[in-house]
């Protein structure tokens, strides 16, 4: 039997310890009531910031508009779009928003280098150059957060060298690292501090010259990566979830550093047959699904990826990778792309992406924890991790809850066709519901319980 990079001794462990772990995770509870839900429809939303008075700030990546919602979710001011209705465009393909000091919050747009910091009125009340120009895209992610002593903590873009075609076309694509440095930086001093690493999903690439002269890049996706995420808690410490064998490591607010026990999963072996059936089933459902198939974000566009995102076990992989090779061209096509487990983009300079599935061979021999992007911090200082079902379960994702002693202390389901989008200062939840016939977003508020 081929054996992953796991542990020595974890196959043997988690065999073993699979029903007993199984056996002391908490019961599945259902999210509290959904109390409101907005009345405007919106695409992709990345990020939300629920300020003192109630009233919410969300980021409609798809639409690019950053929008100022009444605490009933009813009525919204536009703060940023891109069109020059506003002062403040939102010029390029995505931005980030950034819980920043008090009620303010900053709006990160790569295409300018710029930050904008949006006042609790929703005014722009000043506008700061980015630290690091290289680290434009990644804040814009959202994926960032401010710590405890106002440093800016975000996930750091590995560096590409350019393409280098030899005559002919013949083209070696550069390495795509499989980790990624979580970095510290002090805004006034630009001083940056690397506080540890995460593994990334793994992308393959082939790229060729086309006889019309334009690229085209064969790739290769594992769509049940062993990979790790992190996420800044309320008191500023950073917490980093190891996919490996489902533990979580802190960097504490003072420089100290722990590390928590191994938390209670049921551990699923894939034999080949499994495998291939996972395979099989994401290829079918990407064709189903066709143009709405969902998609990992690639430098500055999108590629697809296949199956829904859903809780069923079925359900496929929802994988951002951050800072890759950005795509050429850029527009998709929406072709049919040939075989349904391919999909091509294609940019009005004759650029091309052709997208696989790693042979079976390749998948992990024990399902993973969670998918890269699974991790939401709480105000209470706990991480809610949405994981991947192991058995087939009714209703919708289900999220570990572990406190900051990296223990596992509630799992809470929410409803279909919702994710945790993130948390109010009043223990409130929101979620983005989507509509699966119409590809929209509504923004929902509940309750914990």
């Amino acid at each position: 039997m081929r054996v992953n990079s796991y542990p020595a001794g974890f196959l043997v462990f988690a065999a073993a310890a699979s029903l007993a772990a199984a056996q002391q995770r908490p019961p599945i509870r259902q999210l509290g009531a959904v109390t409101v839900k907005s009345a405007e429809a919106m695409g992709n939303v990345t990020g939300i910031r629920q300020l003192s008075n109630g009233k919410v700030l969300v980021n409609d990546v798809t639409n690019r508009r950053v929008l100022m919602f009444d605490p009933a979710l009813a009525t919204f001011t536009v703060i940023a779009d891109s069109t020059s209705a506003t002062a403040n465009a939102y010029s390029g393909r995505f931005g980030g928003l950034i819980s920043y000091r008090g009620d303010s919050t900053i709006f990160v747009d790569p295409s300018s280098l710029s930050m904008l910091v949006i006042d609790g009125s929703g005014k722009v009340a000043r506008v700061i150059s980015v630290p690091r120009p290289q680290d434009a895209g990644s804040l814009a992610t959202g994926n960032a957060a401010f710590d405890a002593q106002g440093r800016l903590v975000y996930r750091a873009p590995p560096s590409f060298p350019r393409p280098n075609f030899a005559a002919g076309g013949a083209f070696t694509p550069p390495d795509i690292p499989d980790s990624a440095a979580v970095v510290r930086i002090e805004l006034a001093t630009r001083k940056l501090d690397t506080l540890g690493f995460i593994k990334t999903p793994k992308l393959k690439f082939d790229m060729t010259r086309t006889d019309a002269g334009g690229i085209r890049i064969t790739s290769q996706i594992n769509p049940l990566p062993v990979v790790d995420d992190w996420a800044v808690l309320s008191d500023g410490s950073v917490a980093f979830v190891r996919g490996h064998d489902y533990h979580v490591d802190f960097t504490n607010a003072d420089g100290t550093k722990t590390s928590a026990s191994k938390l209670p999963f049921d551990w699923q072996r894939m034999s080949d047959d499994d495998k291939s059936a996972f395979l099989d089933s994401l290829k079918a459902a990407r064709a189903r699904q066709g143009t709405n198939a969902p998609t990992i974000a690639f430098g500055g566009g999108t590629l697809p990826v296949g199956g829904g995102g859903g809780g069923g076990a079925a359900g496929g992989p929802q994988m951002v990778i951050i800072g890759g090779p950005a795509a050429p061209g850029g527009g998709r096509d929406g072709g049919a792309g040939g075989a349904p487990n391919t999909r091509r983009d294609a940019g009005a300079n004759g650029a091309s992406v052709d997208l696989n599935f790693v042979p079976a061979s390749e998948l992990p021999d024990y399902k993973p924890p969670f998918f890269a992007n699974s991790v939401r911090a709480d105000g209470a200082g706990n991480l809610w991790i949405r994981t991947i079902p192991t058995t087939k379960i009714t209703g919708g994702p289900v999220y570990d809850v572990v406190n900051h002693k990296g223990e596992l202390i509630d799992r809470v389901q929410v409803p279909v066709d919702t994710s945790i989008i993130g948390f109010g200062p009043d223990g409130s939840v929101y979620l983005a519901a989507r509509d699966a016939a119409s590809t929209t977003t509504h923004l929902e508020r509940a309750k914990l319980r």
